[in-house]
Order: C-alpha cells, then sequence, then structure tokens
C-alpha cells in the first residue's frame, strides 16, 4: 500500500492554535484560528504489515536503499526510541501512542521519496506523523477519521523532543484548506472548497531564525498580559486574528486571490506591529521584509507574508496567474538566489457525469422481461405522466446540474434505449398527442443528446458493469444511481441533489443511507460508523453486502437508532475515481464473491484508503426489481 502525505503551510493564524489553548487557564482569551492547506510536495511511502516490529527504510535522492531499522513493537523500546529525538522517532512515537490504544502488530515503512524541504515551516515532521497513523489505520482498518489520524499523530509527535503544536497535524486533510479553531484543549476543523485554483509561490529564504526563542517570548504574553507588548500580542492573536480569518474565509471560497492578497499584508503588517516589540531579535526580519517588497515581483503577485513562527524562515506568496506564479520563482531564483515551490490550493472535482446500470437480464421479473426491460418499465411520476422508470432516474440527474448520463446496457437491448432517447415518434403519431405531450417529446430529445450508452458484454456483477464505464468517467467523481431503483424526495432538495450537496462541502464519497428494520437487512448492503452529524451524516467504518443478522447484531449497530434498526444503502452514491483502480484489480486477478466481481468490496477499500461518508437521506427509495415492490411502486410513488 503507498501513502503520501503533504506539508502543510498555515495561510493565516499561525501561533494562534497554542495561544488559543491558553483557554484553559484564562477564559478571557479570544479563540484561536487559523486557516492552512496542504502543500503539493511531501513524504512518499510503501507500507505493509509486520508480526511484531517496526521496519524502517528510506531512499536517498540518488536511489540508494538505507539499512532497515528495526525497532520492536514494545511499548517501553517504542517511548524510549521516541524520546532519542531524530527522523526515526516521530514514527516509533506513533507506533507508541497506536500500540497503547490498539491491538496491533508491527509494520514495514519505506520512506521512498520526500520532495518537501525539512525545518522550514512546513511541517515535515507533523507529515511523518500523520502517515504512520494513516499507515496503521488502514493497515490494520482501526476506523480512524482524518481527524482521528491527525489526533494520534499530534498524540505521538509530542512524546518527541518536538513538540509541536496541533496546527501542524492539519496536514492529514491533504490539499484541503481547513478552518481550525482552538479553544483550549477542544479542536474543530472545517474543510473548505475553492471554485477556482488559486496559485501561490512559497519562497525558502536561505537565512536563520530561532523558532524555540520566538515561542518562548511570545508565550509570555500567557496566559495573563502584564504590559502593553503583551496585550498587543493577545489582541493579534485574538480579535484581530479572528476579523481577519472571517475575511480570508470568505476571500477563498469565493476565489478572490486579489483579496486574498491583500490580507497577507495586512496580515503581516499586523504582525510587525504587534509581534515583533515581544522579540525584535528574531521578528525584525530583515531577509522576510527584503522578500516581501522586492520591486521585480511586485507586477505579478497580489500580496506575501511569512510563514510559520515568521522570521527569516519561509515566505509565501499569491501569484497573479498560473504564468506569474512561474515568472515570481524565476525573478526570486534569479536575482535572489532563494529556491522556491509552487503551491496551487486546487478547485475540488466537481460531479459532472452519471453511471446508471441498466445490463441485468431482471430475472425475478420473467416473462415480462421477455418483452422489455425492467428499467423500461412504466412508472406514473408525480406530475401524472406514464413514465419508463430509466427516464425518472435520469431526469432527476440532469435535474441535480449533471452534464452526462451513461446508461449500462446489453448489446441486445441497445437499439430499444437509443429509440427511446434519441428518435422522434412518427410525425402521424407526434400529430395525434396533446401540445403538453409534445412539448415533452421535444424535451424527451433535448434530455437524450446528454444521455450515452456503455455496452456491458458479459453480465458478472454491479463491480463488471461500473468498471465498464472507467473510460468514460476519467479521473472524476460520478453520481451512481442503480437502474431497478426510483427515488422521491421529501422536502425541495432531490436525493441526488442532497448527495451532491454533501460531497460538494466535504470532498470525501458519499452513500445515501435510510433505515431499515433488521428482518429485511439480509436484502441490502448495509453500512456501520460514527455519527459526524447525529442521525444525519455518517463516517463509514464498514460496508458489508446482505450481512447475516448475527453478524449485524454482533457488528453493525449505529448509536442512536432503534434496536432493531439498521443502516442500509439508499441505491445513490458519489464515488471518487479511484473505485476503478481496485475494480480492475479484482477483475485482473478474477476476484469474485459469490460468482460475481462486486462493488461493496471496491467501496471498502475506497472507505479505507480515502475515506467514505453516509448522509440520511430525506427521502423514499422505491424498488422495482420484484413483483411485490413493483405492486408497490406503482401504488405509492406518484403520493410518495
Amino acid at each position: 500500500m503507498k501513502i503520501f502525505v503533504p506539508g502543510r503551510i498555515c495561510l493565516f493564524g499561525e501561533h494562534s492554535d497554542w495561544a488559543g489553548g491558553y483557554r484553559r487557564i484564562n477564559s478571557d482569551i479570544e479563540k484561536g484560528h487559523a486557516l492552512i492547506v496542504g502543500t503539493n510536495q511531501g513524504i512518499y511511502a510503501d507500507v505493509a504489515p509486520h508480526p511484531d516490529k517496526l521496519i524502517l527504510t528510506s531512499t536517498a535522492p540518488d536511489g540508494t536503499i538505507s539499512e532497515p531499522y528495526e525497532i520492536p513493537m514494545e511499548l517501553d523500546t517504542l517511548l524510549e526510541e521516541a524520546q532519542r529525538g531524530g527522523f526515526w522517532s516521530y514514527i516509533a512515537g506513533v507506533a507508541y501512542q497506536v500500540l497503547t490504544h490498539y491491538h496491533v502488530r508491527g509494520l514495514v515503512i519505506n520512506n521512498y521519496a520526500t520532495d518537501m524541504p525539512v525545518k522550514k515551516g512546513l511541517s515535515s515532521s507533523a507529515a511523518i506523523c500523520v502517515l504512520t497513523a494513516r499507515a496503521f489505520n488502514r493497515v490494520y482498518d482501526l476506523k480512524m477519521t482524518t481527524r482521528g489520524e491527525m489526533e494520534m499523530a499530534y498524540q505521538g509527535e509530542i512524546v518527541t523532543p518536538s513538540r509541536c503544536g496541533r496546527l501542524d497535524q492539519g496536514c492529514a486533510f491533504g490539499d484541503r484548506p481547513v478552518l481550525m479553531t482552538f479553544d483550549g484543549d477542544r479542536l474543530e476543523t472545517r474543510e473548505l472548497r475553492v471554485t477556482d485554483d488559486v496559485h501561490l509561490v512559497i519562497v525558502d529564504l536561505h537565512a536563520q531564525k530561532n523558532t524555540m526563542e520566538i515561542l518562548a517570548r511570545l508565550n509570555r504574553a500567557y496566559p495573563f498580559a502584564d504590559n502593553d507588548i503583551e496585550r498587543g500580542v493577545q489582541n493579534l492573536l485574538g480579535p484581530l486574528n479572528s476579523e481577519l480569518l472571517d475575511k480570508a474565509i470568505d476571500a477563498l471560497e469565493n476565489t478572490n486571490p486579489q483579496q486574498l492578497g491583500a490580507l497577507m499584508v495586512e496580515a503581516q503588517a499586523l504582525f510587525d506591529q504587534y509581534a515583533t516589540p515581544a522579540c525584535p531579535e528574531e521578528l525584525t526580519a530583515p531577509v522576510l521584509h527584503k522578500v516581501l517588497n522586492y520591486e521585480p515581483i511586485k507586477p505579478y503577485i497580489w500580496g506575501g507574508k511569512g510563514v510559520g513562527s515568521q522570521g527569516d524562515g519561509t515566505a509565501q506568496f499569491i501569484a497573479r496567474s498560473v504564468e506569474d506564479q512561474q515568472t515570481i520563482i524565476d525573478i526570486i531564483e534569479r536575482d535572489l538566489g532563494m529556491s522556491c515551490l509552487k503551491l496551487t490550493i486546487h478547485a475540488g472535482a466537481q460531479v459532472r457525469k452519471a453511471v446508471i446500470p441498466a445490463a441485468g437480464f431482471g430475472t425475478r421479473l420473467f416473462p415480462a422481461t421477455k418483452a422489455t426491460k425492467k428499467e423500461l418499465f412504466p412508472v406514473v411520476d408525480r406530475d401524472g405522466i406514464a413514465k419508463p422508470a430509466i427516464l425518472i432516474i435520469v431526469e432527476e440527474a440532469l435535474e441535480a446540474g449533471l452534464d452526462e448520463v451513461y446508461i449500462i446496457v446489453q448489446e441486445e437491448d441497445l437499439p430499444d434505449f437509443r429509440e427511446f432517447f434519441n428518435v422522434q415518434v412518427s410525425i402521424e403519431n407526434y400529430n395525434k398527442l396533446p401540445p403538453h405531450f409534445q412539448d415533452y417529446s421535444r424535451r424527451l430529445l433535448e434530455m437524450g443528446r446528454k444521455v450515452k450508452f456503455i455496452v456491458q458484454d458479459k453480465q458478472q456483477g454491479l463491480g463488471h458493469a461500473l468498471y465498464m464505464a472507467h473510460e468514460a468517467i476519467g479521473n472524476e467523481p460520478f453520481l451512481l444511481m442503480l437502474g431497478d431503483h426510483i427515488y422521491r424526495n421529501n422536502g425541495d432538495r432531490s436525493c441526488a441533489r442532497q448527495l451532491l450537496d454533501a460531497y460538494n462541502q466535504h470532498g470525501t464519497s458519499v452513500i445515501g443511507l435510510r433505515r431499515t428494520p433488521e428482518d429485511q437487512i439480509a436484502n441490502f448492503g448495509t453500512v456501520t460508523g460514527r455519527w459526524i452529524e447525529p442521525g444525519e451524516l455518517l463516517h463509514i467504518t464498514e460496508f458489508v453486502e446482505k450481512p447475516a443478522l448475527e453478524y449485524a447484531r454482533m457488528n453493525l449497530r449505529v448509536p442512536s437508532l432503534g434496536d432493531d434498526e439498521y443502516l442500509t444503502v439508499f441505491g445513490q452514491y458519489i464515488i471518487k475515481p479511484q473505485i476503478f483502480q481496485y475494480l480492475e484489480e479484482h477483475i485482473e486477478n478474477n476476484v469474485r464473491e459469490r460468482g460475481e466481481f462486486q462493488l461493496t468490496s471496491a467501496l471498502d477499500r475506497l472507505r479505507r484508503e480515502d475515506g467514505f461518508m453516509g448522509l440520511m437521506m430525506d427521502g423514499q427509495r422505491f424498488d422495482i426489481g420484484l413483483p411485490d415492490y413493483y405492486l408497490e411502486t406503482l401504488r405509492n410513488f406518484r403520493e410518495g
């Protein structure tokens, strides 16, 4: 298993993590707020289980692999190694914490590449801690959330000589910008999403600073300020920082790089005014200010500021464009001899496509399915129009704002589907239609231009059917809707729109869920997990396809549900494209379940490696796959 963890840069709010921690003692102190984002560089590793040791290796830039460094998975030995300091100490510290809280064995970790600078305010030590926590989590399926990995990494690092702040482990969130709020011992996080790329340049100032001295001097202002300088530090890291962060969040979420740059300039001016008097030897920072005020780069930037603890360590700039990003780097490296990194805050990938598998034979509805596909069975919609079930599903996808719908069909059924979506009725029949049906007939052809078909040559399970769409979907998240289910929302938002909104907010694969009594769960995929938002949003910790009741009672209970209730799959998903890699491995290696290539095990792997959420749907699912279910749908769908 390969794992990558980036570095972390603090865009705004440095020092507010430990400052907000003093609220444990003085509640009059303002909460700390910081806006961070992962870098495009970081630490890469191959990881695998080991029976009883940590086996650690690293690869030098010239390709030389170090001799294995072995540490027994014993609490005393791990703690001793962690307290010794050095690169391996971070791994040992996290392993010590994991072994304290979980029943695990060892790990093999090969750090085969590192492309981020160390000791430059980008949290390289935190990155290796997060990588270790993530490795244990994925290898042993410990079911930690991203926040859980972050907390485990923090607990691991503080047993080393590093003594980092909690801000550093924000690299666990990857390249998504995150607002972190520090209130004593309590930490809150909120992921932000941008609509367009934002381009930054990170500059290694090739100078010196004493971070420990900076922190020691600024900490003198806490928990109670005794003079004007100390009151200025508390004002800077408290109310002034809070006000600045509100503006920065608005600028980032609305992708206003010009405003972000102006806010960086303002943040640096406030830092110089209030923090520098507390530690002038380190924070006067002549090298930093020389670069921030270097005239040749002014036409290409919106603004900039220092990074991390400030001082002469690292600077960051907001570039006016991707071309200007490179120009800034060229000027600084040529004129000032300083090395630079690109950092791009990428817009979250948008869900533009839907996939609807419709290639099954419909055995349980035979002989009706000999006459026509079950997805073409008629259902009276809420608007009073009799529609094939597939049309109701397609309409929901398109009305949710998607651009393309891919229907997976058998080759012999392709003409029927194409004729329905792409061929107008004969002119004689068209003229017989009342005006509102003529309008609908034209609308149907307009929808048909967004509908495409993929042929599944052999029916080998839902996982195989979905894999047929991998070339059409490419490297994009997508909406999956089952072809023998139709959906009815209870409120204003369609079921598909509810899922899209959840994905756009969190950037994590999400599946629709519904409550199901235990006497029915043997018919459905079932999940368990921990609530992110009680009763609404779930961090999924396990997927099980049609579980046995005894297993469900032991392993699939979810807090706050009734004793005879479980959470089952609603039939709509938003899935990241990594799923196709897992399905391809199953197909190439002939990994079948009950004779077919299933989707559930691939979803569970995606959960382990990238996370998966479940959303309680405000709506109903209607099944047309069984005669009794179809009859119930005919009776209730229009009024549902």
